[in-house]
Parts: structure tokens; C-alpha cells; sequence
């Protein structure tokens, strides 16, 4: 089994990936989604969204805690989104995933996410594209949700990542219309599993390891991924893994100060108190202590005052 940190936008950033790998021994983590348009970014660009990249080279594209970082890339051009691609190779990511799931109404008016599930043809021509213009040995993922509006295209999508050269596919369980309401529909992702042979990884409400337990047997599919369950329980993966016990409360609020140093330095100073109220409304959902915690800082502005009341 392998256990998956999902790549959510606006909080999986790379102080994240670090202090989350860490704390849960992921097997792997993708990246927030990068958005390709017409052009081929730059190796700031990408540096940005993956500072992992700038030590690939001497160290493979990995967190501080070796957990390897996959790309994600974003578009709906595949001639773009293969020069992309190949890019990200040549930088050192290991291996490129394609976002055909992000809900965000900002991102789907743009031809962007979820919106190319109503288009089998085009998930087909942008994993082909992107499969072609990377090494054969490359692994090329994508992820994907059950549909837009419905699921009645879930399997050919799937089939059509498959066809086009996909060594890996991720399926949250839902549509786009569903968003992340409870419940998720594992039963659909056995549907796909049984309907394509590459590897096929289960995502959506895995928030603890009788969840994983049961997402297994109803999927039928070995390896998982965790996304806000992995906010709520920072060291989900092991305890999943049955490496550990879930973190007490006291481990958990020395991460958030771990974090709050990592996330005051530099241009992600400004960025902190809403990041650190956000991930504490994720934590609260297991630890009442997170839940007084929010209550403290909720009003706080400042980076001193938050620091000060964490410790």
C-alpha cells in the first residue's frame, strides 16, 4: 500500500509538503496545480510552485523528509501542456501528474480541471501529448473525478487516460457538482478499476485508518490518497500505515509552531494568519484543544500575536 498526499491548492504549499511528509511518511506528494496557458514557463515559475526543483539535481526532487514531489500541471492545450512537461522532467520532477479535477468555478470557466471530463477526446490528446514528449520512463499520472455534472462519462475518461499512455490514475470520488460533500462514492472507483489495468489510487473522505480500511476493500485499490484528512491528523499516513498512533495534542501544537517559524520568513509572512486559522479549522475537527486554540487567535492579525499565543 501506498499512502498519497493530495495535492490541494492553497495549502500544500512546499512548507507544507515539508512538515506533513515528515509527520506522516508519505510515499509520495504532488504539488499544487500549476496552470499552462499558451506558453512554456519559466524555471522560476516552476521554482515557485516547487522549490523541491532547485536541489533536484544533487538530491532528486524530493521534500526534507525524502518523500518524493510530483509536478502537477494544469491546462486544456496539449501541444502547451507536453512542452510543460517536458520541462518539469528535464528540472527534475519525478514524474508529471494532469489536473482534469479542480472545481473551482475560476479554473473551469477557462477550460481548466473538471470541465475536460465532459471531453474524453481531449483528456486523451493532452495525456498522449504529455506522455510523448517525456522520456518512456517517465511516470505520467492524472487525476480525475467521477464526472461534471454526472458520472456517466467516468469510465471512458478513464479509459481515455489509459489509452493515451497514463502509467497511474487518481480518482476522486465525486463529481464536480458534488464538490467535497459527503459521501464519497467508492463504489464508483471499483467501477473504474475493474475497467482499466493501470494502477488506479482512491481519494476522497479518508480522514482516518478505519476510512483507508474501508476505501480499500469497497475500491478494490491498493494505494490511497489523503487530502484534508491529512490537515485534521498531521501524521495520518503512519497511523494508516500502522506506524503510529494518531499524534497527541501536544505533538500537534509543536508542529504548529514548527510551522509558523517556516511560514514567517521571507514573502509567506503575509500569507500566515490566514494560512494558520485555516489549517486549525482542519485540526479542530479531532482535537477540541485545536478548537479553543482558533477561538484565541481568531481575531489576531499579526504574526507576533499568533506566535505569542502558540506558545
Amino acid at each position: 500500500m501506498r499512502v498519497v498526499l493530495a495535492p490541494m491548492e492553497g495549502v500544500l504549499d512546499h512548507l507544507m509538503r515539508n512538515l506533513l511528509t515528515q509527520a506522516g511518511n508519505y510515499d509520495l506528494c504532488v504539488t499544487e496545480f500549476v496552470r499552462v496557458v499558451d506558453t512554456v514557463l519559466s524555471d522560476r515559475a516552476f521554482f515557485r510552485y516547487c522549490p523541491e526543483l532547485q536541489d533536484a539535481a544533487a538530491y532528486g526532487c524530493t521534500t526534507k523528509a525524502g518523500t518524493p514531489v510530483r509536478v502537477q500541471l494544469l491546462g486544456q492545450h496539449p501541444e502547451y501542456m507536453a512542452a510543460n512537461a517536458a520541462k518539469v522532467i528535464e528540472l527534475g520532477s519525478s514524474g508529471v501528474d494532469i489536473n482534469f479535477g479542480c472545481p473551482a468555478k475560476a479554473v473551469n470557466k477557462n477550460r481548466g480541471g473538471a470541465i475536460l471530463l465532459k471531453d474524453p477526446e481531449n483528456l486523451y490528446q493532452i495525456v498522449k501529448a504529455v506522455k510523448e514528449a517525456v522520456p518512456s520512463d517517465t511516470i505520467v499520472s492524472a487525476k480525475i473525478r467521477l464526472g461534471y455534472e454526472d458520472k456517466s462519462l467516468a469510465i471512458e475518461n478513464a479509459q481515455a487516460v489509459e489509452a493515451a499512455g497514463a502509467n497511474q490514475l487518481t480518482v476522486h470520488a465525486r463529481t464536480k457538482l458534488e464538490g467535497y460533500r459527503p459521501p464519497a462514492h467508492w463504489q464508483w472507483i471499483a467501477k473504474i478499476n475493474k475497467a482499466i489495468s493501470i494502477p488506479v489510487i482512491a481519494n476522497g473522505d479518508i480522514w482516518s485508518s478505519d476510512d483507508a480500511i474501508k476505501c480499500r476493500e469497497v475500491s478494490g485499490c491498493s494505494d490511497i490518497m489523503v487530502g484534508r484528512g491529512a490537515l485534521t491528523i498531521p501524521n495520518l499516513g503512519k497511523v494508516i500505515k500502522q506506524e503510529s498512533e494518531i499524534m497527541t495534542w501536544q505533538n500537534v501544537r509543536s508542529l504548529l509552531k514548527a510551522y509558523t517559524e517556516f511560514e514567517t520568513r521571507g514573502d509567506k509572512s503575509a500569507y500566515f494568519p490566514n494560512r494558520i486559522k485555516q489549517w486549525l479549522k482542519y485540526i479542530k475537527n479531532h482535537y477540541p484543544e485545536a478548537g479553543v486554540l482558533f477561538g484565541e487567535i481568531r481575531t489576531l492579525k499579526t504574526v507576533e500575536d499568533i506566535r505569542n499565543a502558540l506558545s
